[in-house]
């Protein structure tokens, strides 16, 4: 992961010198495991590389990916949170989703992890609960007003690689 971050950042200096300024420092062990705790997960140790190299973003510059925010741990959990208290109140037993071969097949669950945020309630996540088929850190997709829940890579590493791949 440090190797993409050296890319993406030397990207974002020639190109967009702001938003590298507006990326955290890094998350620091406690920050790690107190959010693994919270959310009752392990982590995949690529994303959680990926963080020991910046927690995420201030918010106060362009959104890293794509106008997608990437989230710092405490935001994390935060949005978490709000899905895990709509899932708890059940608020999604009448939605159905369609999903991709490999995801689980629900409007939310409580292993998807978001990491990366719109403004408007949607998502990319670590799924850390496949549907058979799939791939445990596989990153999908989930908009919190549309049914499709969309494979979009069989892990963080590979999704990060292939988004600095783009920008080159």
């Amino acid at each position: 992961m440090k190797q993409q971050w050296e890319r993406l950042e030397a990207w974002l200096k020639a190109n967009n010198p702001a938003l590298l300024a507006d990326l955290n420092p890094p998350a620091t062990d406690a920050e790690i495991r107190e959010l693994e705790q919270k959310l009752g997960v392990t982590l995949p140790a690529d994303f959680v590389a990926c963080l020991k190299v910046h927690n995420g973003q201030r918010g106060e510059a362009d959104w890293l990916f794509d106008g997608l925010e990437f989230m710092s741990s405490r935001k994390i959990l935060r949005r978490w949170s709000i899905w895990l208290d709509l899932l708890e109140s059940g608020d999604f037993s009448d939605c159905e989703s369609r999903p991709s071969s490999g995801v689980r097949d629900a409007w939310w669950s409580a292993k998807w992890i978001p990491f990366t945020y719109n403004g408007s309630g949607d998502h990319l996540c670590l799924d850390l609960d496949p549907a058979a088929g799939g791939k445990y850190g596989q990153i999908i997709e989930v908009w919190h007003d549309q049914p499709e829940r969309t494979l979009q890579a069989p892990g963080f590493r590979e999704w990060f690689s292939a988004y600095v791949d783009c920008l080159e």
